[in-house]
């Protein structure tokens, strides 16, 4: 299967898990909110370009956009994430390209340590800034804070649980020149 193909059926997937799964459970509280569907623009492939990058994380955050009725907030937040992913990636993996030709995120490919900080550093700048536009005044900032915190709590179980569940094998790049 091709890459654009898997990433196609990665997208629909993820978006459907968070909008009739996600978005139908009863809130637990008033903090917590799940959210899963940006975990599509972390496990795109290193060797996208950055404007597709850029193009892919907007559309995705478009589509959820659509069926949440949010006016650009998730393809707000997902262009933030498609932005920052590059600089991310590039001080997490090794310098030494000869040791490292792997062709997408995973936990086995950067190892779980770089992996569990590339997850929380992408979920807490994408749930800080949807939230952030969401909220969009600072009625208790202690509020906003917790809630920040407890969706990137929740999201993190939610993305380790799905890594858990669903391993990807490892691809290997052919052409490292």
């Amino acid at each position: 299967m091709s890459d654009l193909v898997k990433n196609i059926f990665r997208l629909i997937v993820f978006v459907l898990v968070q909008v009739y799964v996600l978005n139908k459970i009863p809130h637990l509280h008033r903090f917590i909110v799940p959210y899963l569907y940006f975990l599509f623009i972390i496990w795109l492939p290193f060797s996208i370009s950055r404007p597709g990058l850029l193009l892919t994380g907007f559309v995705a955050g478009l589509v959820l956009d659509y069926f949440t009725n949010t006016p650009g907030l998730h393809a707000a937040a997902c262009v933030l994430i498609a932005y920052i992913r590059p600089f991310i990636i590039n001080l997490l993996i090794p310098k030494d390209t000869a040791e490292f030709n792997y062709r997408e995120p995973t936990p086995r490919a950067m190892g779980w340590a770089p992996y569990g900080v590339y997850i929380l550093v992408m979920a807490l700048c994408h749930n800080s800034y949807l939230l952030l536009l969401e909220f969009l005044h600072f009625g208790n900032f202690l509020d906003f804070l917790l809630k920040i915190l407890t969706t990137t709590a929740i999201s993190l179980l939610l993305i380790f649980t799905t890594e858990l569940l669903f391993p990807r094998r490892i691809k290997y790049r052919t052409n490292t020149a």
